[in-house]
């Protein structure tokens, strides 16, 4: 009977590990010497061009992964249904159907997306028809390696590459700060003359790469005044920085505002003064943006941030992270929880989005627990939500509460104001795609409340339409306001 017990548990073993595809992996040593230790993801997809720059947020499709530890080359790495971590589901439940399919073996060595990490090891596409009753095994081979971006000067638009101390002590290895500034046509026509700067923080999933090689680029006179523009890199493993000192990303607001910035004014001819230095940014760029000015209100004179993310933890993109009992995946009345929406109707929701970001790092929703979680135990952050439940920890959501920006704002409002007086600026769209509305609403209220002169303006819009040629220019008009009151002051410098 003992016997016959454990044959039946080795044939169930054998076909559970044999359901649905599997994936027998491997990369040559004229690729990458090793060992590797690391995810490797299986990205799927229906359409054209490489998988691997997945995942598509609107229109997600499979991709799973598997951790290995100290693989040589040309050890097969094999991810099945019994190792896989995937969306949606489990491996053996992919839809039956033709598929691009591509490999990317993620060594972290710094980049947000790992599709496009420099470092990183891929496999060319190959097409593949997939049937879920089928446990063949496919060989695929990750010879291709991500190359390092490199930036390229141009005339008036120069790479920043500053190694900081800070951020190489916390992540061990030699990690840098890089952007881009953007040189006014003033700068080199009044060699004696000297500017201020605006550091603009891009959305998440974006970085300063789009300006290599390029001539100069909007920003760089906000009307009629010539300003040096600084487009700053927000990648990080975890996903995006938002420029804020993390236990898990590291010191990046820190690493900004001593080495960067310092760096910066010493290299250019800046107005080395927190009167002529400005910041902004849209998104998760428009987070970072007040989140910079409130924390660090001696270096920036000014912040003009638009839709950025939840700048109030009331309201975490419908979710009250507070409230007793909250669930990310339902609300009050258990239905779905949307995320995003086109118009008045829900195109993502919570619980899709969140089986998306499984299989990979450096997603939206994680990118916050890297930034606003305690670490764990395992080196990882504290997860908000249970990924099965949707189940809000309330522990974790107490943790986030030093990086709730209306709480802040609110709670020291008595010492801050002075020092953020005519500083704060932020424009949100009245029908935000991302539901972040809500958030600047009570941010609006809160700052009426404490008679503050803080503009926070809703205006007709989602997420990005309500960026108009009418906002662009009030925006470039109270920059250059802000500037020439500081210059009148100062007119020996």
């Amino acid at each position: 009977m003992k016997f016959a017990t454990s044959i039946l548990i080795l044939l169930n073993a054998c076909i559970t590990s044999a359901a649905g595809p599997r994936f027998s992996i491997t990369y040559p040593a004229s690729t990458f010497a090793g060992p590797f230790t690391g995810r490797a993801v299986v990205y799927f997809s229906k359409g054209s061009g490489e998988p691997r720059y997945g995942p598509n947020w609107f229109n997600p499709q499979p991709c799973y992964s598997a951790m290995f530890k100290a693989m040589k080359p040309g050890e097969a790495m094999v991810v099945e249904d019994g190792n896989a971590v995937g969306f949606p589901g489990r491996l053996s439940a992919v839809p039956a159907g033709d598929y691009s399919v591509q490999v990317v073996l993620d060594r972290n060595l710094g980049g947000r997306a790992i599709g496009e990490s420099g470092g990183n090891l891929y496999s060319i596409p190959i097409k593949l028809s997939i049937d879920p009753s089928n446990s063949a095994t496919t060989s695929i081979v990750c010879d291709q390696v991500i190359p390092t971006p490199e930036f390229k000067d141009s005339t008036t638009i120069k790479g920043l590459k500053v190694e900081s101390k800070l951020l190489s002590k916390f992540y061990g290895r030699p990690t840098y700060l890089t952007g881009a500034v953007v040189l006014p046509e003033a700068y080199y026509k009044e060699p004696n003359r000297k500017f201020p700067t605006y550091y603009s923080v891009p959305g998440f999933g974006g970085n300063h790469w789009g300006m290599s090689g390029r001539e100069s680029v909007r920003g760089t006179v906000r009307d009629g005044e010539p300003i040096i523009s600084i487009e700053l890199n927000p990648d990080c493993p975890g996903g995006h920085s938002v420029f804020a000192d993390s236990a898990n990303n590291g010191p990046w607001g820190k690493a900004l505002t001593t080495e960067l910035i310092p760096y910066v004014d010493a290299h250019f001819r800046t107005f080395a003064d927190q009167g002529a230095r400005y910041v902004g940014g849209h998104s998760s760029g428009g987070w970072s943006s007040v989140w910079l000015q409130v924390t660090y209100p001696e270096v920036f004179g000014g912040v003009w941030s638009t839709s950025p993310d939840p700048v109030d933890f009331r309201d975490f993109q419908l979710i009250n992270l507070y409230k007793p009992g909250t669930n990310m995946f339902t609300d009050d009345q258990g239905s779905p929880r949307p995320l995003a929406r086109f118009g008045a109707t829900p195109s993502i929701w919570y619980h899709q989005f969140s089986d998306m970001e499984r299989p990979i790092r450096g997603e939206q929703l994680a990118s916050f627990e890297w930034v606003f979680s305690p670490r764990g135990r395992d080196g990882e952050p504290l997860k908000l939500w249970n990924r099965d439940t949707g189940a809000i920890d309330a522990k974790v959501a107490e943790a986030w509460r030093p990086y709730d920006i209306g709480l802040t704002l609110r709670t020291h409002w008595k010492e801050l104001e002075p020092r953020l007086r005519g500083k704060l600026h932020v424009y949100m769209g009245d029908m935000d795609t991302f539901y972040l509305d809500g958030a600047v609403r009570l941010l609006q209220k809160d700052m009426a409340e404490l008679k503050s002169d803080a503009k926070i303006d809703i205006v007709p819009g989602d997420h990005g339409s309500m960026m108009t040629a009418a906002l662009r220019k009030r925006i470039d008009q109270e920059i250059a306001a802000q500037f020439r009151a500081w210059r009148a002051l100062h007119p020996d410098k």
